[in-house]
């Protein structure tokens, strides 16, 4: 019997070798391919394209020669290529989708496969549950009379684009310098030669191709840009930007070494979006990041939008909606005007715009956010546990005789994706409400805890708490 294949937030995900396998890969190829001749013009193909991760191209090869068989062209990409990269050559070619052999920021040992709508995104749900039911019925891809792989450079386009889109006339002038750090994955040489040839002062390490992310998972935050942080530190930069295993993600490093987490990168970019470019449309957030975001976007009159985790749900309403900006969690964030889709090379380089126009290193703009709005303060907890306790700590968490968490009462809950506890906490009158968010995955035995408190030590005793009510069950 095959092993069941179960899509989470961002498709499939598996252990190499174990359930990540080249059958299993021919399966969901074949599964992407049936959507495709159902419900897309498949004479307008699907892009390939794959990350730095053991067999990555191999498994791309894979998976293009399963839907050429199918009779529908493929584009596939000639080298490591970011994410947004391959979203983009879907909406610039016409495309019927994007196929992404990657992991994401998984560790070294896991692959997976993203699946893009024609639209150059995240696929939304509805496409999903579509590509799962053709995955559910076992069915091969139709044979059919093979059609071309062609092998194309799909890096070059996107960078184009992406520097059309920030202003690097501007970050070209000033004497700026960063620290840029690809963690080993798809973005490698991509800033850095953006940089290199305009003359932006930067040093750039773990560009290597190294399948084994030695030391760390290839995702942008502590402890794992703990090199990031000591190159800033030792080069004297105003900031430092990271991109994760695919670079669709963001993390960055103020000028003193410390970590700025994804939710005041989000919230730099959004007062920025909002004050110097007056741009319009609302906001989208998920369900697990800061609240800031929600007085940005008050004091601009501007809708604010929350949804489940999982940037298709963003890119749905990216569709539905005139939506400025949306994000997550985890550092990925995106902009209607030039892709539904989450883009660490583009924030990375949106960043520097903004430290470049405001004349400020990264650390003075987080600052004056905190005052202006309040101080927020962010932490993530991963338990790794069994399903039993995580399902068991769920149901607890929603059960209406749990109305305190630690030494605080709850205030209220929130039941969109997982069970959000608003706590009694202090805000010292200009801070952030206390929450935690307990979430179980979908696709591994894990919890994850979110919170966000009005300083670092309340965060981190509301976690510890939190941690402490899923494993005392």
């Amino acid at each position: 019997m095959p092993q069941e294949i179960k899509f989470g937030t961002d498709g499939w995900r598996g252990i190499i070798a174990d359930d990540f396998t080249f059958d299993n890969v021919r399966r969901v190829a074949a599964a992407i391919a049936s959507y495709v001749l159902k419900y897309e013009e498949a004479k307008r193909g699907v892009i390939v394209g794959f990350d730095t991760r053991f067999a990555s191209p191999t498994f791309a090869r894979t998976a293009a020669e399963v839907i050429a068989a199918a009779g529908i062209p493929v584009k596939l990409a000639d080298d490591y290529t970011p994410t947004p990269a391959v979203s983009y050559a879907v909406k610039r070619t016409g495309a019927a989708g994007g196929v992404v052999i990657t992991s994401s920021h998984n560790p070294w040992n896991w692959n997976g496969v993203k699946f893009k709508g024609n639209f150059g995104g995240s696929a939304t749900p509805t496409i999903m549950k579509k590509v799962e039911e053709e995955l559910l019925a076992g069915t091969a891809a139709p044979k059919s009379t093979q059609a071309a792989i062609e092998e194309t450079d799909l890096k070059a386009p996107y960078i184009a684009a992406v520097c059309r889109f920030a202003d690097m006339d501007l970050i070209g002038k000033t004497k700026l310098k960063f620290a840029i750090d690809s963690m080993y994955g798809s973005g490698r040489g991509v800033l850095a030669g953006i940089f290199r040839d305009r003359g932006v002062q930067h040093v750039a390490i773990r560009q290597e191709v190294n399948p084994l992310f030695p030391g760390i998972n290839p995702e942008p935050i502590e402890p794992h840009i703990a090199m990031l942080q000591e190159t800033v530190l030792r080069e004297k930069c105003d900031a430092g930007l990271a991109t994760d295993g695919d670079a669709d993600r963001i993390g960055a490093v103020a000028e003193d070494g410390s970590f700025v987490d994804s939710h005041k990168c989000f919230s730099v970019l959004l007062q920025w979006l909002l004050e110097c470019k007056k741009w319009p449309g609302d906001v989208v957030r998920a369900f697990n990041t800061t609240r800031m975001l929600d007085r940005i976007a008050r004091k601009h009159g501007r809708k604010l939008f929350e949804t489940q985790i999982g940037f298709k749900y963003t890119a749905d309403l990216m569709m539905e909606h005139d939506i400025l900006i949306g994000g997550e969690e985890s550092g990925g964030i995106g902009y209607s005007r030039f892709l539904p889709e989450r883009d660490g090379i583009l924030n990375c380089l949106l960043l520097a715009n903004v430290m470049a126009e405001e004349g400020k290193p990264l650390g003075q703009l987080v600052a004056d956010l905190q005052r202006e709005y309040g101080l927020h303060y962010y932490g993530r907890r991963d338990l790794h546990i069994p399903d039993d306790l995580k399902q068991s700590a769920i149901l607890r968490a929603r059960a209406e005789s749990t109305q305190k968490l630690g030494r605080y009462r709850v205030l209220k809950k929130e039941n969109l994706d997982g069970v959000k506890f608003f706590l009694d906490a202090p805000t010292n009158g200009n801070g952030a409400e206390a929450w935690i968010l307990l979430r179980a995955s979908g696709t591994e035995p894990l919890l994850r805890a979110y919170a966000e408190a009005a300083s670092p030590e309340l965060v981190q005793e509301i976690l510890a708490s939190g941690e402490s009510f899923v494993l005392n069950s």
